[in-house]
């Protein structure tokens, strides 16, 4: 083990804060059980020179009662609109849905990164607001997954006009203020990377997931499939290069939200773990000892990740929190997805 102790603690802390692990970057989703008709459309929309986006499209069959309330759902980081081919169908029974796949990842544009605007999250709310325009799309649901509450916030705050309501889906308070971006350094906890034999083919890469995932749905396949290129040979390998990914990663977490400038109300969804197979699935089959070190890094975890929470909802006067009790970070809004989607529905009520 590279580190034990106080420091191990310290550092898959910032990790769990931060979301900044592989699995959160590739996992997210699942697949929904609704009777409704609900159609998606796959688009390409241009949001800059040489840049653009996919965009998922959801909406209920003519005359199913759906209103004019449109959702808009960013994922977390590394993922892709994918994240959410089971949250977004639940919603589009009464609301037209999208999902996007920010610039870097997926089947969206990915310039080279030329100084730190290139991946920063004011560069990442212009593309939102690009595609919202482009498709005249007016006022909307604004909800984000992870790292993707800086686009909530930043977006809220520079255009109030466009946002009804916002929904923080399991995001950290202040990336900057919890130690700002670090170059990774490993701990005994940490998911275990693939190896070679878990990237010559896509279905070897699929078995590494299910290895350390919670639990796998089909949405979150759907997800993973868009996170990889296949090779002429039959491997794989991520569509995100690493410059990319290591761009997006410092800027995201070298970002301050600024939460006196929002101004619509907000529901801030905090996921508390409660147990090993909740932060750390892929140690179920580990040593004991290993075990004993992440049960402690567990109790460590949870007031903290409930505090900051609580300090977010706070920071946004116009908020309802819920606590989602045994749940993963990854795909929460998936196991619990009826919780999720009955929340949204009641803020939107009220907004």
């Amino acid at each position: 083990m590279a580190r034990t102790g106080n420091t191990a603690h310290f550092h898959a802390r910032r990790r769990l804060l931060l979301g900044a692990g592989a699995l959160a970057a590739l996992a997210a989703c699942g697949g929904s059980g609704s009777s409704t008709a609900v159609h998606v459309k796959d688009r390409q929309v241009a949001v800059a020179p040489g840049v653009s986006l996919h965009v998922r499209d959801w909406s209920a069959a003519p005359g199913s009662g759906g209103d004019a309330d449109v959702i808009v759902l960013l994922a977390g980081l590394g993922a892709n609109a994918h994240a959410f081919d089971s949250l977004a169908p639940a919603l589009a029974r009464r609301h037209r849905v999208l999902a996007i796949t920010r610039r870097g990842y997926g089947q969206s544009g990915k310039p080279l990164p030329i100084g730190a605007a290139t991946y920063a999250p004011a560069t990442l709310v212009a593309d939102l607001l690009a595609v919202l325009d482009a498709l005249r799309i007016g006022r909307i649901i604004l909800a984000g997954h992870s790292i993707a509450g800086n686009e909530l916030t930043l977006f809220a705050g520079s255009h109030p006009r466009r946002v009804r309501g916002l929904v923080y889906l399991d995001t950290t308070f202040d990336y900057l203020a919890s130690g700002g971006y670090e170059e990774p350094e490993a701990t005994p906890f940490d998911e275990p990377p693939p190896g070679p034999a878990d990237l010559a083919s896509l279905a070897a890469s699929i078995a590494y997931a299910k290895r350390i995932n919670k639990q796998w749905w089909p949405a979150l396949e759907a997800n993973w499939r868009d996170a990889l290129d296949l090779q002429p040979d039959g491997s794989v390998r991520p569509t995100t290069p690493p410059a990319i990914a290591r761009a997006m990663n410092m800027a995201a977490h070298d970002f301050s939200p600024d939460y006196r400038r929002v101004r619509a109300p907000a529901l801030v969804v905090t996921v508390d773990p409660g147990t090993l197979r909740n932060l750390f699935p892929w140690l179920l089959q580990s040593d004991p000892a290993l075990q004993d070190e992440a049960q402690a890094t567990l109790e460590f975890v949870r007031p903290l990740r409930l505090a900051d929470g609580d300090r977010l909802a706070a920071s946004l006067p116009d908020s309802h929190h819920l606590v989602i009790h045994n749940g993963f970070h990854s795909d929460f809004f998936i196991e619990y997805e009826n919780t999720v989607v009955d929340a949204i529905e009641a803020m939107r009520r009220e907004a």
